[in-house]
């Protein structure tokens, strides 16, 4: 598994994590729209760490190098 996210990809995934994970995030009247968004922050945030993203290697996307 060789990482597959450039350093602005992790950055942007990174603050989208800490948004979505924080009291700031968005708040809906459906539970499982916040459970959702909160499985995104999670996910996003070891994305960011890892810097490898399954989605872009399904779709064969690398910009490692930007």
């Amino acid at each position: 598994m060789s990482q597959n996210l450039g350093k602005l990809d992790r950055v942007l995934r990174f603050v989208l994590a800490v948004w979505w994970l924080s009291p700031l995030a968005p708040q809906f009247g459906a539970g499982w729209a916040n459970l959702l968004i909160a499985a995104v922050g999670w996910i996003a945030l070891a994305e960011s760490f890892i810097g490898w993203c399954g989605l872009h290697r399904l779709f064969g996307i690398d910009n490692k190098n930007q």
